[in-house]
């Protein structure tokens, strides 16, 4: 058959593997020419670690000098009758395959991260490959639901606190500017952003490690998050995302002490605002995107998501004696992004960006690229009128 990309709306339907294995291979390029990463771990925990950061970071601590071996944990899809499977499936394969050549282990596990199977796993794979003990845990869970253990969920809401509040996003699929009206979030929608989105699910996977004495002596733990400059606050850093941020900040604090004990640390490690499947369905960040990207681009500072993953391993968690962290002791990884030029410049295009010029005062071409790159598309060396054996296909296994 042949693959297609197939959105609707900002939900992309379809994925290309060999796009998807193009994409592991670009990442593991730029890490091996990249600054090299020193002093670091050895038996890595990623916890989401199939696309975004979570796999920019396996591929960055594997191939960007640490020579790591790691343990992805991501809910992924294979192919079937519904369709050709997940992008984030083909990621573990292929970048399964390359760490194998590279004589580095790879394992990975499927499963929900929330479930107490999967923690099951995860202990067991510890003390089958890893010696009993991990020396890094990166907390990179992106979902919108998170069970409650009796059949219901906690599902996460993009919401205003307090009232409603106007803004835009953009419609991939037509490839068009649609103003919207967003509510104020209900305490319920509150509460359920918290729960799937705030701290308390990574401190519940530290204390399980740790209760498994699954903790290596010096271990780190990081989570990603994200807080953005005054024009998002009123969706981000003042919405529900923000409510559960600030909640996932406040869980580093304590798990740092909790840390201490094994002479680790935890840190709450704020990023760059990018293209990815969950900050496409923020109102108001789509357009931040465009002019954010035009801007970066422009000065030569624009990172994606492996460019900060291999800056982080290299210049920060491990490239100082001490790890440099803000007043509020936040790994920061956005400071070229809140740049003051950079700044005034988003703020210029924003003021005149609207519904009949937002693909060329902002930078939608690469917007559009990096999503459609988030699952094999719009590279140009991939031939993708070209068929695909999905016999073959199924026969690859994560």
């Amino acid at each position: 058959m042949i693959i297609t990309p197939i959105i609707n709306g900002v939900v992309a339907r379809s994925a290309h593997p060999e796009g998807c294995k193009q994409s592991i291979d670009s990442q593991i390029e730029y890490v091996k020419n990249a600054k090299q990463i020193k002093t670091p771990p050895k038996r890595v925990l990623i916890l989401g670690a199939s696309s975004g950061f979570g796999l920019a970071a396996r591929i960055a601590l594997t191939f960007g000098g640490a020579n790591c071996d790691t343990i992805g944990v991501s809910f992924e899809k294979g192919p079937s009758q519904k369709g050709i499977g997940t992008a984030g499936w083909y990621n573990n394969i292929f970048f399964k395959q390359r760490a194998q050549q590279a004589g580095r282990r790879a394992i990975n596990i499927v499963g929900d991260a929330f479930s107490q199977d999967t923690r099951d796993q995860v202990i067991e794979a510890i003390e089958t490959y890893f010696e009993g003990e991990v020396e890094l845990v990166i907390y990179s869970l992106a979902t919108g639901v998170r069970p409650k253990g009796n059949g219901e969920f906690w599902k996460s809401a993009i919401r205003p606190v307090g009232q409603s509040l106007d803004g835009s996003i953009i419609d991939l699929e037509h490839d068009r500017w649609i103003d919207t009206v967003m509510p104020a979030a209900t305490e319920n929608e509150i509460e359920g952003t918290l729960k799937v989105m705030g701290g308390e699910d990574w401190e519940s996977w530290i204390d399980t490690l740790i209760n498994a004495e699954a903790v290596a002596q010096g271990c780190k733990t990081i989570a990603f998050s994200y807080m953005g400059p005054e024009v998002t606050h009123p969706i981000y850093l003042d919405g529900t995302l923000g409510r559960a941020k600030i909640d996932l900040h406040q869980t580093s604090h304590f798990l740092n002490i909790e840390m201490a004990n094994f002479g680790g640390s935890a840190y709450a490690t704020v990023c760059k605002a990018l293209v990815t499947k969950a900050s496409v369905f923020i109102p108001g960040l789509s357009p931040y995107l465009l002019a954010l990207y035009k801007v970066m681009k422009e000065k030569g500072t624009h990172e994606d998501c492996i460019a900060q993953m291999q800056r982080l391993f290299s210049d920060k968690l491990y490239g100082n004696e001490n790890v440099p962290v803000d007043a509020e002791r936040l790994l920061r990884m956005d400071d070229l992004e809140l740049d003051a030029d950079v700044q005034s410049q988003v703020a210029d295009i924003l003021k005149d960006m609207d519904h009949s010029n937002f693909k060329t005062l902002g930078d939608y071409e690469g917007f559009k690229s990096d999503f459609l790159k988030l699952n094999g598309f719009s590279y140009d060396n991939i031939d993708y009128l070209a068929k695909t054996d999905i016999t073959r296909l199924k026969k690859l296994v994560p």
